[in-house]
């Protein structure tokens, strides 16, 4: 199955990278390796494939939209941001390590995101100068989401502000780790390119839409973090502000909307909407 290929070849890159000589090796690796669902990853290979292109290429795109990601939720984790204790049925990095070394981790697994992304010499020079441009952009847009997450907690607010914080915290980068993958195609058609970022900027906002529901209906065993954790720090959610059938409303909509616009791409479309209905049937 395609998936878990993506799956065990990002682990095995991820791992190569990470340095077991550095003073932060265990605790980057400590999370990093800590079986993620690896989504965007998967998301950057299975685009690339559709394009035809060869894996060995997607692999720098894959890793550091991954490593974004890791960087991110090591983060999030902290008592200053959401202050979580468990991530991935694991303590989080900062309790595990202690918050210095956490915020640490965090810092050099960003770093480690672009070195990844830039070494690799079998992506021509200029498309490499897009692909950073892309993942910098994404960061930056997920660190704005996350800030305005932080500034409404216990507050209300209009659901409008609850979609744009989202396209930015989860979505920004869900729709980089699609780009990436296209990105890698020197042929794209503006045609294609604006297709993948209507569908990627759908998928990317279904998610997040979803997880708020999973937050609420499935148990911690199955999330890998505490169940109903955002509703007990008084941020709001989809759920709180729409109700959970809406809610699930939506991220259908959205995803059925995705799988809909890529039919109109002038590749085989159908690894990325399968791949589309694997996500919208997700359980954690």
């Amino acid at each position: 199955m395609a998936l878990n290929n993506y799956r065990a070849r990002v682990n095995s890159c991820l791992g190569a990278h990470l340095s077991q000589n550095s003073a932060l090796s265990e605790n980057m690796r400590y999370s990093v390796l800590a079986r993620g669902k690896r989504f965007r990853p998967i998301l950057t290979y299975t685009t690339a494939s559709v394009f035809g292109m060869d894996l060995a290429q997607a692999d720098s795109c894959a890793c550091a939209v991954e490593l974004i990601h890791i960087y991110s939720l090591i983060h999030d984790d902290l008592p200053a941001m959401d202050d979580d204790d468990m991530r991935h049925n694991q303590p989080a990095n900062h309790t595990r390590f202690g918050e210095g070394q956490a915020i640490l981790a965090g810092d050099a697994l960003q770093a480690l995101a672009f070195d990844v992304l830039t070494k690799n010499d079998s992506i021509d020079p200029q498309i490499r100068v897009n692909l950073v441009h892309q993942l910098s952009r994404a960061a930056f847009a997920m660190a704005e989401g996350q800030s305005i997450d932080l500034s409404i907690v216990s507050k209300n607010v209009e659901i409008e502000l609850l979609y744009s914080m989202h396209r930015k915290k989860t979505g920004a980068l869900l729709q980089c780790a699609v780009m990436l993958g296209a990105s890698l195609y020197p042929k794209l058609s503006r045609e294609d390119e604006l297709i993948l970022d209507s569908f990627s900027q759908d998928i990317g906002l279904a998610y997040q839409v979803q997880d708020d529901v999973l937050d609420v209906s499935t148990p911690d065993a199955v999330l890998g973090k505490r169940q109903n954790s955002d509703a007990e720090k008084g941020k709001p959610t989809f759920p709180s502000l729409l109700g959970m059938d809406e809610s699930t409303k939506i991220y259908q909509s959205l995803y059925e909307k995705a799988s809909e616009r890529i039919l109109q791409l002038s590749v085989d479309e159908s690894p990325l909407r399968e791949l589309t209905e694997k996500l919208m049937s997700r359980t954690f």
